[in-house]
């Protein structure tokens, strides 16, 4: 169960980010309420993974999707140009979440 809502949370995060450019400075009531609604989700629903996961273990996933669903979504429906760096870096930081889950003796698995 605590992946789940591992995935729940991810999902509000990412739906929550993708709001904040809609909401235009919070100048845009429904957009505004969306990012508010899926941030807290977000939190929410992380809080509960925490109940029997690790914390640098939970986080490390939830940045790692995060950004990587976040550049696709950019990329996709926002005509964000995904570069070299960008590529690479999301690569190293996606590798590096890996390793910290799979090896990583600071985490019970």
């Amino acid at each position: 169960m605590p992946y789940i809502y591992l995935t729940i949370a991810i999902i509000a995060e990412v739906l929550g980010t993708v709001s904040l450019p809609l909401c235009n400075g919070f100048t845009k009531i429904v957009p505004s309420l969306f990012v508010l609604i899926f941030y807290g989700l977000s939190f929410y629903f992380l809080s509960l993974s925490l109940k029997s996961m690790n914390i640098a273990f939970a986080y490390s996933i939830w940045s790692a999707f995060g950004i990587i669903l976040i550049g696709v979504i950019g990329y996709l429906f926002f005509k964000q140009r995904l570069d070299l760096p960008f590529v690479l870096g999301t690569l190293f930081i996606l590798a590096g979440t890996i390793i910290i889950c799979a090896y990583s003796k600071t985490i019970m698995h």
